[in-house]
């Protein structure tokens, strides 16, 4: 990858700075969640997915809308329950019968951000018929195929697995995500600043546009990587997938299957995105870091011995962070 020139440097000093003016116009409405909020610019910048999980009341829905305010983009919210049906996602043909023809009628799928509410609620064929959309940015109603408005992201949000009513996402389905985020409870100083909120109604304004966007996306993608750290990224990777050849024999007995190669182009974007944030036009290993749990921990396939034993990615992943050299 070639260095880049003066002027992309300077571009990308100057972008950086409205991504900051994002951060403080949610943290407006939203108390605490720092990560969460930095990491869902990351997924903006790069154009990824994100599936949030946590139990009910921590915000998740409230953090999405807010986001989406901030950024003046067209939002759908949809509840994924039981029976919905494909049809009621993605769009149907519906006939006129004053003039004799099919006409479309398009789904919520339809919008900028979709906020996808306890998607883990949901049949498998409406899962299957996100996966297009998701993958391809596009859905197919009847026999022609329609593209999706850009820029199109899916944030999803589900309760834990042992939650009533809830089952596993297909693998392939959570593929997909570039990360899997963990909604925590707020420690005790921020629960008492959601008291003192209750009653302030705040109007969040819009801080950035599509081409806003759409121009920090084309700047992320020049953030220079080198050789070396792009080394490091399929070490990392290629560590899940054969923990003997990088000297980590005790994590082989814990994993299943290593991480796919939508991986290993997920951290590199990642990390292009999260320097940017960070107002640098080159990567450290530092940005790999920083990206690696949220981006791997899903993608992890552990066996049942390591269930057994209560072991879960995140402590795989930093293993496998304190042991693969740096450099």
């Amino acid at each position: 990858m070639e260095p880049l020139n003066n002027d992309l440097i300077e571009q990308i000093k100057i972008e950086s700075v409205r991504f900051s003016f994002l951060l403080n116009e949610v943290q407006k409405v939203i108390v605490g969640n720092e990560q969460t909020i930095m990491f869902a610019m990351i997924a903006l910048l790069s154009n990824g997915h994100i599936l949030l999980e946590g139990v009910p009341g921590v915000a998740k829905t409230t953090l999405i809308k807010t986001i989406t305010q901030a950024l003046g983009l067209h939002f759908k919210r949809i509840q994924f329950t039981p029976d919905l049906l494909p049809s009621d996602l993605i769009g149907t043909l519906i006939y006129n019968p004053k003039t004799h023809e099919f006409e479309t009628k398009y789904g919520p799928i339809f919008a900028n951000l979709i906020l996808a509410d306890e998607i883990n609620r949901t049949p498998a064929k409406v899962q299957a018929a996100l996966l297009e959309a998701m993958q391809e940015r596009q859905v197919t109603i009847g026999s022609h195929t329609h593209s999706l408005e850009k820029p199109f992201l899916v944030f999803a949000t589900q309760n834990p697995i042992e939650q009533e009513g809830t089952y596993r996402l297909p693998e392939a389905q959570v593929d997909r995500f570039m990360f899997k985020l963990m909604v925590e409870y707020l420690p005790m100083s921020q629960e008492k600043q959601l008291m003192q909120r209750l009653h302030h109604t705040v109007a969040v304004k819009q801080v950035l546009s599509k081409d806003d966007i759409f121009k920090a996306q084309e700047l992320v993608s020049h953030v220079y990587v080198d050789d070396k750290v792009m080394d490091y990224i399929v070490a990392i990777v290629f560590a899940t997938r054969n923990p003997s050849a990088f000297k980590l024999p005790q994590i082989k007995a814990f994993i299943q299957y290593g991480v796919s190669p939508r991986a290993t182009l997920g951290l590199y974007q990642a990390a292009q995105a999260h320097a940017f944030l960070k107002k640098r036009h080159f990567v450290t290993p530092d940005d790999i870091k920083a990206v690696a749990h949220p981006l791997l921990r899903h993608r992890l396939s552990l066996t049942y011995e390591a269930e057994a034993d209560g072991i879960k990615p995140d402590e795989i992943i930093t293993t496998i962070l304190h042991t693969v050299p740096t450099p």
